[in-house]
């Protein structure tokens, strides 16, 4: 499957992007350039229009190429040469956001688990990597985190690509950098309606026709305004804990894509509390052995197994459960909602939101993604 952009049909350009299926194997990277010949037809979501079996008639690769993309896939060489499959797949799926590599019986398992937010390029990966650049360099300098976390994120995004889910994730993370660094604070109910209108005026169809843009911002209104406000309301002024955070932002997150899940799904998998209870505590620790093990694979190819170990370890933890809890019979559920349930799921949220922030008197100003 292809997703093409800078569309050009029979001499006129086409607005916006298709959705492609190729006919057999082709060699077709990201930035590429290739003709195509197959019966355009009417589109869905965000993509203008759709080719079925396409035959691919030339490819045009520019000079130097992608280059993140290269690195990527060194890199993804790297992590297979150290750590065996399905554990390799799940691990590059954590770092770089490659789910597509992950075997179909695995895949299959995290969506009934409710786990497959960790294995696609979205900001939970960036929150985690830019809250590991300040517990790394916080000690030494503030401008020092800063430069390593936006480096991060701009890594991050240029071996990941420009998906709708991770421009508004890097225009969210990159604006809460900015604004922890100049000693500012933004509230999330000015935040995320800027990051909105930022990338609806680059591509206004993300709006009504792309699912994963509208379930990223879904997750993040339950990470920067629902968990802070569960966090308050259920445990006041109690010393924050690591684990207790990323759980309850989970959670929060999950509750406020709900609604979305169930209109346009209709399911809902009811095993997920437990499987992100079990799995997402790990999930950094995992992306940093999974680091080495790459890197050990790139350097030291004839030991990199020996490097190997501990991440191979870890996902293999990892794996079983996923595939454990989400084979159990009834990890998945159906419910379809209406409009009007839709509606009134989000109506429900917003006004126990309401209750909590009256409740607590939580300034959500003060709260932020980086810190």
């Amino acid at each position: 499957m292809l997703r093409l952009s800078d569309v050009n049909v029979n001499g006129k350009t086409s607005e916006g992007s298709l959705w492609v299926t190729l006919v057999g194997d082709n060699a077709v990277q990201r930035s590429d350039s290739v003709t195509l010949r197959a019966t355009l037809q009417k589109g869905f979501g965000n993509f203008t229009a759709v080719m079925y079996r396409a035959e691919v008639l030339s490819v045009q690769r520019p000079y130097p190429g992608d280059i993140a993309l290269k690195a990527r896939d060194a890199f993804a060489t790297g992590v297979q040469a150290a750590v065996s499959e399905p554990e390799s797949s799940l691990g590059l799926g954590y770092l770089v956001g490659m789910r597509r590599g992950l075997p179909a019986e695995l895949d299959t398992a995290l969506v009934a688990a409710g786990l497959t937010h960790i294995v696609v390029a979205s900001g939970c990966n960036l929150t985690i990597l830019v809250r590991l650049a300040r517990r790394i360099f916080e000690k030494i300098s503030k401008y020092l985190v800063f430069l390593s976390a936006a480096t991060m994120i701009a890594g991050f995004i240029a071996v990941t690509g420009m998906s709708p889910s991770m421009s508004r994730a890097g225009l969210v993370a990159g604006l809460s950098l900015l604004a922890w660094y100049y000693g500012r604070r933004i509230h999330p109910l000015v935040l995320l309606p800027l990051a909105m209108a930022i990338t609806v005026m680059v591509q206004p169809s993300y709006a009504w026709g792309d699912l994963g843009w509208q379930l990223s911002f879904a997750a993040f209104a339950g990470v920067l305004i629902g968990a802070p406000l569960i966090q308050a309301y259920l445990f006041g002024d109690k010393k924050e804990q690591s684990l207790r955070r990323i759980l309850v932002e989970t959670m929060a997150a999950q509750i406020w894509t709900l609604p979305i899940l169930l209109l346009s799904f209709g399911s809902i998998s009811v095993v997920a509390p437990l499987a992100n209870m079990l799995i997402l505590p790990l999930v950094p620790l995992a992306m940093l052995l999974t680091f080495v093990a790459g890197m050990s694979g790139l350097m030291f190819p004839e030991s990199s197994q020996l490097f190997g170990f501990p991440a191979e370890l870890i996902l293999t933890y990892m794996t079983k459960t996923a595939e454990y809890v989400g084979g159990l019979s009834w990890a998945t559920q159906q419910l379809q909602i209406s409009l009007i349930g839709f509606v009134g799921m989000y109506a429900v949220i917003i006004l126990f939101t309401v209750y909590m922030q009256h409740k607590t008197q939580l300034d959500l100003q003060k709260t932020s993604l980086i810190e």
